[in-house]
C-alpha cells in the first residue's frame, strides 16, 4: 500500500502565499506541514517549516502544535 498521507484541513494565510496543511497518516496518527508559493509561478507549493515527522494521536493536538510553531497561524484562526 502507498504511503499517502489524508489532508484534513488547510488554512492559507491572508494573501494565499502561506499554507499549513494537518493531515491524518495511513496509521491514524496526525502530522502538519506548513507551505509556501509564489502567487505568479505556476510551480505550486513548497514545504517550509519543517514539521511534517511531528507526530499526534489527534487533529485538535495537531492543530494546537500548528498553532504554537507557525506565528501568522494564530491570526487565521485565533
Amino acid at each position: 500500500m502507498a504511503h499517502v498521507n489524508k489532508v484534513i484541513r488547510s488554512i492559507n494565510n491572508e494573501d494565499a502565499s502561506l499554507c499549513v496543511d494537518i493531515f491524518r497518516r495511513p496509521d491514524n496518527t496526525f502530522g502538519f506541514e506548513e507551505y509556501r508559493r509564489e502567487i505568479e509561478d505556476n510551480r505550486g507549493w513548497f514545504p517550509i517549516g519543517d514539521h511534517s515527522s511531528y507526530v499526534f494521536d489527534s487533529d485538535v493536538a495537531t492543530l494546537i502544535a500548528a498553532k504554537a510553531n507557525v506565528a501568522w497561524l494564530n491570526r487565521m484562526i485565533g
